[in-house]
């Protein structure tokens, strides 16, 4: 075998062996074994050379069971690291996550529009802020920078009620190469609706089946797709742009009017902003009465819009479930599910197969948690499109220390996204 070749299979089941620990939680040397089949052998020679790198850790050992007593082998929480960005049309988030997924530190600043330069500077001095933040021998273990951002901003200022040209700085900024000479990380950029999905396919426990279609009801309505288990992005990277499905009608432009003019959060939050109602938090928004009926009204108009894309998508890619998650309160987005059940059943669906609808399950998070856990996948799992649902994992048995430091106007909060 060629020196290349040995390579290769060693860090491919190097990568094995992680997921299946991942996944597990924790396993034992000949779980580890079974799982990966590999030999006893090989495994323990992994196993001993990945604890040395410290990526894994040995727990306590276990008796007491049947058979002999056994060492559970886990991940080292602060083995690898990754920065998380997410620029939205109303606010920046930053996280920086450990080994198990789990949220280290977080940045967030809200902004009336995302103004190209002033934003910029925001996910840069955030971002270098969350790399200090991780103490000096453990920074060489951050893997990457992930983030996630509207595809073509630049288009959007009618939407949201700005001047054409104030976005038009967008066009010109490469997002990739300002934030690498900053940090230092390797960059990748997502759409941010697709980084939600993608948090939701390795770290929530919503979508389960092979084929699957995602919407984010965020300021902009956006999506992402599964096929054959995969995080589907498309040749053109574009895939699950489903806020520019069409819908019977016009704009306020005239125009033929697209699911994102109908299925916007936007909309909600500026009819509750007028009659008073505080919406920067809509998912811990608590509903009164004024602010039912206005929520009401809103999903009179935005759920067979929403109904019509799912029908719409369904005869073209016979997806198996879909998978509803967004910006609002739990409570909000379960009647939109529940609604949008019962509207796709008015539909005519001869030829078209069953499917599932379900409310996703981490909600505004979501972008900015797959923008961060996608540079982990990439690095260490042995099949980097296949995003493989992680599941629950035992809990970190180290405390990472951190020096949390932010800026002024910036907020913290070490805290599960969920």
């Amino acid at each position: 075998m060629r020196g290349g070749d040995s390579i290769g299979i060693r860090a491919y089941n190097e990568r094995l062996m992680i997921t299946a620990i991942r996944q597990a939680g924790a396993l034992s040397k000949a779980e580890i074994a079974r799982t990966t089949g590999l030999s006893g052998q090989a495994a323990t020679v992994i196993v001993n050379s990945l604890i040395d790198e410290g990526l894994l850790i040995k727990l306590k050992r276990v008796r007491g069971h049947v058979g002999k007593p056994f060492t559970p082998i886990a991940l080292n929480s602060h083995g690898a690291f990754s920065v998380g960005v997410k620029i939205g049309r109303r606010s920046l988030e930053a996280i920086l996550v450990d080994f198990y997924g789990k949220i280290v530190a977080s940045r967030t600043e809200r902004y009336d529009a995302p103004l190209p330069v002033s934003t910029m500077n925001a996910a840069i001095e955030a971002s270098v802020e969350l790399i200090n933040s991780v103490e000096p021998q453990f920074r060489q273990r951050i893997v990457g920078l992930g983030v996630a951002i509207p595809w073509d901003l630049h288009e959007w200022s009618d939407v949201l009620g700005l001047q054409p040209s104030a976005l038009e700085g967008w066009r010109n900024i490469n997002v990739e190469d300002q934030l690498e000479s900053s940090t230092g990380l390797t960059v990748s950029l997502f759409n941010d609706a697709t980084a939600a999905c993608a948090a939701e396919m390795i770290a929530g426990d919503r979508i389960r089946q092979r084929s699957a279609l995602y919407f984010f009801l965020g300021t902009f309505v956006g999506g992402g797709v599964v096929i054959d288990g995969r995080l589907y992005r498309g040749d053109q990277i574009n895939a699950g742009a489903v806020g520019s499905m069409p819908m019977v009608g016009n704009d306020s432009d005239g125009r033929p009017s697209q699911l994102i003019h109908l299925a916007s959060v936007i909309e909600l939050e500026r009819k509750l902003a007028l009659v008073g109602f505080d919406v920067s938090d809509m998912f811990n928004f608590s509903p009164i009465h004024d602010a039912e009926i206005i929520f009401n009204k809103w999903m009179h108009r935005m759920v067979p819009a929403l109904a019509h894309a799912v029908v719409s998508a369904t005869s073209v890619i016979d997806f198996q479930e879909v998978v509803v998650d967004g910006l609002l309160c739990p409570a909000w987005r379960q009647r939109i599910v529940d609604a949008v059940l019962d509207e796709c059943e008015r539909f005519n669906q001869a030829g078209l197969s069953p499917f599932e609808i379900a409310i996703g399950s981490i909600g505004p998070s979501a972008r900015v948690l797959g923008a961060a856990l996608m540079p982990l996948i990439r690095r260490f799992s042995p099949d980097t499109d296949l995003l493989v649902k992680t599941g629950k994992t035992v809990n970190a048995p180290e405390v990472f220390p951190t020096t949390d430091t932010r800026p002024l106007g910036m907020a913290t909060a070490n805290e599960d996204l969920k």
